[in-house]
C-alpha cells in the first residue's frame, strides 16, 4: 500500500510538469553540451546545462501559458497524458545521444589548441549537476509565485483583479531583486573583497625587501615594501635584471625601473598617483628611452609575459609605473568596481602625463599604455583624446581586450568591409591594428602613424567575445571565415550560447596561446612592432621567441 501511495503521488507530481516545457527544456540542454570558445570543465558544463535546461523549460511553460490565454484549441486530458509520456520518452532519447556525442565536440576545441583529447564528459555527473541547478531554480520561482500570489491577493481587496495581478508581479520582481542584487550579491562581493584584501595582506611569499636603494620597498623607498602589496612585491623583484637581460643579448644592458603602488599605500587614488610619480623621479624613470604605464588586472596582477619581453626589447632601457585599484580578480572587479578602476587609471596617467609633458620633447622617453583584459579596459579610459591630441603619448598595446570596452567595441564594429570581426582591419591600419597568433601587426594596406594603438587577441577569447546580444542574436564572429581557434563544430542558439559563453567567461581555462592566455612570443612581436626596439633583426626575434618558449615550458615541467 505504501508503495502504491508513493508511485501515486509521484505520478501526480510528475503530472504538473509541462509537457512543452519538458521538450524546449530537453533540446536547450542538448544544445548546451556542443562547443563553445574553450574547453568547460565537468561542473561548469554541469551548470550551463541546467541553466539552459531552465530556461528551455521557462520559455515552454510561457508559450503554453500564452496558447491558453488566447483560447486556442488544446488536446483533451487523456490525449495530453499520452502526449507527456511520449515527451518524456523522447527528452531521455535526445539527452543520451548529446551526452554520449558531448566528448567529441570538447574535443574538436581541445585539437585546436593542441590539448590531450578527454576520453569522456561524465554524463552521469553532468546530469546530476543539471537537475540540482533545475531544481533549486524551480523553487526559487515556486516561491516567486508563492509570493505573486499573496500580493495579488492582498491588493485585489482594494484594486480591480486584473491591476493588482499587473502590481503584484512587478512588486514581486523589484522585491526579488532587491533581495538577490542589494542584499546577497552586494554582500557576496564585500566578503570576497575583504577575504582577498586579507590574503594579500598576509602573502608575504619567501620574498625579502630589496636592499638596492633605487628599488621600490627599500629603506630609501618612498613607498614601503608592505605598501606594495603582494603583487606589487612580486612585480618589483621578480623581473629580469640588467645581468640577466646582457647574458642573453651578449651585449651591456641596463636594469629595468619598474614602480608599483598597492591599495593599502594611500588613501585616494590622486594620493596612490603621486606617490608613484616621486618615485619614478627618484629613481631615475625619467631618464630612461622608454616609459610604460602598465594598468593591472582586477587583483593587480601584471603579466610577466608582456613586461618581460619588452624590457629584453629595449635592453633594460625602460621603465614601467602602475598602480593597484582592487583586490577582486577582473571578472568581478568588472562588475563591482568598474568605476573605481578607472578613477585610478585615470589618475595615475594624468598625474604621469603631466609630469612628461612638462620635460623637453628631445629629453622625455617614449610614453606607451599597455593592459590586459580589465586593464586594458581602465587603460582604455584613463585618457580622453582631445586632452592629449596637441601633445600625444606614441602609443598603446591592450591585450584580451574586455567585450565591455568601447573603443574596441566602435572600431569592431566600424572595421573595414572583408575585415572578420575576430581580426579587424580599420581605416587601413593607420592607427588601429590588431593580431593574433597567425598575424601580426605588420599586416596593414596604411602606414602606421606616430600615434599606435594596437590589439592583441585571440578568436578563442571569451573576455573578449562574450556577447549578452548572443541571448538573442547570432554573433558576427562565428561568421565565416571563423577564427583559427574556434571550433568548426560551434553553432549559435539563442539563449544557450549566451549562457555557454558566460560560464567560458567566469570558469573556462585554456592554454598560453589560446583563449585569454596570451603568450609571451605575441608579446615580442606586438611590442616589436609597436615600439619599435633599435637594432632587432628576424633572426635575434626569433631567438627571443626561442628563450621564453622554452622558459614557459620548463616552468610548465616543474
Amino acid at each position: 500500500m505504501e508503495n502504491n501511495a508513493t508511485r501515486h503521488w509521484m505520478i501526480e507530481r510528475c503530472s504538473h510538469f509541462s509537457g512543452v516545457g519538458l521538450i524546449v527544456a530537453t533540446l536547450f540542454f542538448a544544445f548546451s553540451l556542443t562547443p563553445s570558445l574553450i574547453p568547460r570543465p565537468l561542473v561548469a558544463q554541469g551548470i550551463v546545462s541546467g541553466l539552459s535546461f531552465t530556461a528551455g523549460y521557462a520559455l515552454g511553460v510561457t508559450s503554453r501559458f500564452l496558447w491558453h490565454y488566447l483560447h486556442l484549441p488544446e488536446p483533451s486530458s487523456k490525449v495530453e497524458r499520452y502526449l507527456k509520456w511520449l515527451a518524456a520518452l523522447l527528452c531521455l532519447a535526445v539527452s543520451s545521444i548529446f551526452l554520449w556525442q558531448a566528448a567529441e565536440w570538447q574535443n574538436s576545441i581541445r585539437l585546436l589548441m593542441e590539448m590531450e583529447p578527454t576520453p569522456g564528459t561524465r554524463p552521469l555527473s553532468v546530469a546530476l549537476i543539471a537537475a540540482t541547478v533545475f531544481i533549486f531554480l524551480l523553487l526559487i520561482a515556486l516561491l516567486f509565485k508563492r509570493t505573486f500570489r499573496l500580493l495579488s491577493h492582498k491588493l485585489a481587496h482594494i484594486l480591480p483583479r486584473r491591476t493588482a495581478q499587473v502590481i503584484g508581479i512587478i512588486a514581486a520582481v523589484a522585491l526579488f531583486w532587491s533581495v538577490i542584487e542589494g542584499v546577497i550579491f552586494s554582500y557576496a562581493l564585500k566578503v570576497a573583497d575583504r577575504s582577498y584584501q586579507q590574503v594579500d595582506e598576509l602573502m608575504q611569499d619567501e620574498l625579502s625587501p630589496p636592499q638596492a636603494p633605487n628599488k621600490p620597498g627599500s629603506a630609501e623607498s618612498l613607498i614601503s615594501w608592505e605598501a606594495l602589496g603582494s603583487r606589487g612585491r612580486r612585480f618589483v623583484t621578480q623581473g629580469p635584471d640588467g645581468g640577466q637581460i646582457s647574458e642573453f643579448l651578449g651585449e651591456a644592458a641596463l636594469d629595468p625601473v619598474r614602480v608599483y603602488v598597492g591599495l593599502n599605500a594611500a588613501d585616494t587614488a590622486a594620493e596612490r598617483a603621486e606617490l608613484a610619480l616621486e618615485e619614478l623621479i627618484r629613481i631615475g624613470g625619467f631618464e630612461r628611452s622608454v616609459l610604460i604605464i602598465a594598468t593591472p588586472t582586477g587583483r593587480g596582477w601584471i603579466d610577466p609575459a608582456a613586461q618581460d619581453t619588452v624590457e629584453y626589447l629595449h635592453r633594460g632601457d625602460i621603465a614601467t609605473i602602475a598602480a593597484q585599484y582592487s583586490y577582486l580578480p577582473s571578472h568581478l572587479a568588472l562588475i563591482s568596481e568598474a568605476e573605481y578602476g578607472v578613477e585610478n587609471a585615470r589618475a595615475l596617467f594624468t598625474t604621469v602625463y603631466d609630469y612628461w609633458t612638462s620635460l623637453p620633447s628631445d629629453e622625455r622617453p617614449k610614453l606607451y599604455l599597455t593592459g590586459l583584459s580589465l586593464g586594458a579596459l581602465n587603460s582604455d579610459l584613463s585618457f580622453d583624446l582631445y586632452d592629449i591630441i596637441d601633445d600625444p603619448f606614441h602609443g598603446a598595446l591592450w591585450s584580451g581586450p574586455p567585450f565591455r570596452s568601447d573603443t574596441w567595441r566602435s572600431v569592431t564594429a566600424d572595421r573595414d568591409p572583408g575585415s572578420p570581426a575576430w581580426l579587424p582591419t580599420f581605416r587601413g591600419g593607420s592607427v588601429v591594428r590588431f593580431m593574433n597568433q597567425t598575424q601580426g601587426l605588420q599586416t596593414a594596406p596604411a602606414e602606421w602613424g606616430d600615434f599606435r594603438i594596437a590589439y592583441l587577441q585571440y578568436a578563442s577569447d571569451p573576455i573578449t567575445f562574450f556577447e549578452p546580444e548572443a541571448f538573442w542574436r547570432e554573433p558576427e564572429w562565428l561568421r565565416a571565415p571563423r577564427g583559427p581557434d574556434v571550433s568548426p563544430q560551434l553553432r549559435w542558439y539563442p539563449v544557450v550560447t549566451m549562457l555557454q559563453l558566460l560560464a567560458d567567461l567566469t570558469t573556462g581555462s585554456a592554454p598560453t596561446g589560446y583563449g585569454h592566455e596570451i603568450a609571451a612570443e605575441h608579446y615580442i612581436d606586438a611590442w616589436a612592432a609597436l615600439s619599435e626596439p633599435p637594432d632587432w633583426d628576424e633572426q635575434q626575434l626569433t631567438r627571443l621567441r626561442d628563450y621564453f618558449i622554452q622558459a614557459r615550458e620548463a616552468r610548465a615541467h616543474h
